[in-house]
């Protein structure tokens, strides 16, 4: 069963259109990523997701319950985790953590939750008095309360260390193998790559790009960067490489190269280098980050709707 199905889910506010023709699925027990920059569309698919705000058009689905009709019941097992978390200054990290367990009816040790997010320590210190990556983990705390069916992260990773971070990351994978599925939305996308099963990119309310980050990388070209340790490399050498079929681009300073190819053209830019007496000494085949191919998906789509708009004015 998928535990979020949005199915053609449109958002407009007056002549602006926050969300158009959304269709998604997130199945159970994924770690699954929502990507986009700022404007996508992103934070209003979640709140539409919460029924803190609803659809102009569509069907969403959450938990196999109508996230309209059944907003208590699905709220009632999803541990939110909302971008700008704020706390109650006066209240202390425990009563704080003691108010989510009463809000969701369970049984949850609060000093046990506080532990596994980091700060037992800070468990009866004002939270008003807390840092930002403290308050951060205790948001995290609270969404962990009564081992909920579904993880909803905004910007989880915002405000932490990198020792924190990692903790993070932790802490949804095991929430993932005891079941749970977790949507994560971050702008720090070597966190996403981290974690994430699949992923998902918006750009101007539409989903432009869903799958594992290997499919994506296949769909964007499947372009690999080929780093290439040598003897030494003229700069003809570094132009036969650049002129094979499949290798996009290649530079050199004498001693090292870089090459961007298709993945099957790796050894016959090795083996071009060595025909020609140059000695390979080492390699190292880098393939393209989240980051690059959230580039891929975003800024290019950009320039070519520019371009687009260009030769119609011609």
């Amino acid at each position: 069963m998928a535990a979020i199905e949005l199915t053609g889910v449109t958002k407009r506010y007056g002549d602006v259109t926050a969300v158009d023709g959304l269709d998604l699925t997130v199945s159970e027990g994924e770690v699954f990523g929502f990507l986009g920059p700022n404007g996508a569309g992103k934070s209003t698919t979640i709140n539409m997701i919460l029924d803190f705000v609803g659809p102009t058009e569509g069907d969403l689905t959450v938990l196999g319950l109508d996230a309209r009709r059944d907003s208590v019941a699905v709220r009632q097992r999803t541990g939110v985790l909302p971008e700008g978390f704020d706390v109650y200054n006066r209240l202390t990290g425990r009563k704080h953590v003691e108010f989510a367990i009463d809000s969701k009816d369970a049984d949850d040790d609060p000093d046990a939750i506080l532990e596994r997010v980091g700060i037992a320590d800070a468990a009866d210190r004002k939270a008003g008095g807390y840092s930002k990556g403290m308050r951060q983990r205790l948001a995290l705390g609270m969404a962990l309360v009564g081992d909920p069916d579904l993880l909803i992260l905004d910007e989880p990773s915002s405000g932490l260390d990198p020792a924190g971070a990692k903790e993070m990351r932790d802490i949804v994978r095991t929430e993932a193998d005891r079941g749970a599925t977790v949507f994560f939305s971050s702008h720090v996308l070597g966190q996403v790559e981290a974690v994430c099963d699949r992923v998902g990119i918006m750009r101007e309310g539409s989903l432009v790009a869903e799958d594992s980050i290997e499919g994506l990388r296949e769909a964007a070209g499947g372009e690999e960067t080929l780093e290439i340790t040598v003897d030494s490399a003229s700069t003809e050498d570094v132009d036969a490489v650049r002129e094979l079929d499949g290798v996009v681009s290649a530079s050199g300073d004498g001693g090292s190269l870089t090459v961007s190819c298709e993945g099957g053209v790796k050894t016959k830019v090795l083996s071009t280098l060595e025909d020609r007496g140059v000695t390979v000494k080492d390699f190292e085949t880098v393939e393209a980050s989240l980051e690059d191919l959230f580039l891929s998906y975003t800024e290019d789509r950009v320039d070519a709707d520019a371009e687009d708009e260009e030769e119609v004015t011609a």
